[in-house]
């Protein structure tokens, strides 16, 4: 169980402010989505870092870009990080990660991509397991008690709610095929 990692720890702590009462949520939502992947495939390294800054990046644009439309600005957010710390080669793999994780279908990168994985663990969690893709229910039921739900899906549904009220055209805006 991947329980601390000190760069994604260090994101949360430097925006807490604007993740507000929403962080504890969100964060335990990103470690539950890294979790999922490692459920899937190994990580380690230069995989794990990749996962750990998508995470923190994948929804990110909903409390920093101030939009429930966060597929696009999150996934800015990530690429100036990488370029930022000297990691643009990573910025196609964490781009997709960022924009492909709500797709509804399979990603083109194949199906043992880190993104495919990531995309998986994002609608495992999201679905609160009623999409699995093999991840064994016991190993859910054992990520989850370990980074509780706290709020996390009312504050989706929230979110929903809001948007379907302010831009009914476009309810769901960060769905893709």
């Amino acid at each position: 169980m991947i329980t601390e990692l000190p760069e994604l720890d260090g994101l949360f702590d430097q925006y807490a402010e604007r993740f507000g009462r929403d962080q504890t949520p969100y964060r335990n939502h990103v470690y539950r989505v890294i979790n999922l992947v490692a459920a899937q495939r190994p990580l380690s390294g230069d995989d794990l870092r990749k996962v750990e800054l998508a995470g923190f990046f994948h929804d990110a644009g909903i409390w920093l870009a101030g939009t429930f439309d966060y597929l696009a600005p999150s996934a800015r957010l990530a690429c100036h990080y990488l370029t930022e710390h000297g990691l643009e080669a990573w910025r196609d793999e964490i781009h997709a990660m960022v924009l492909d994780h709500h797709k509804i279908t399979a990603t083109d990168r194949g199906r043992d991509s880190l993104v495919e994985a990531f995309r998986r663990a994002d609608w495992i969690d999201v679905s609160l397991g009623l999409v699995r893709f093999g991840v064994p229910r016991e190993r859910l039921r054992e990520i989850n008690r370990r980074f509780p739900n706290a709020g996390f899906h009312a504050l989706l549904a929230a979110l929903t709610a809001r948007q379907l009220f302010t831009r009914p055209w476009r309810p769901l805006p960060m769905l893709r095929l």
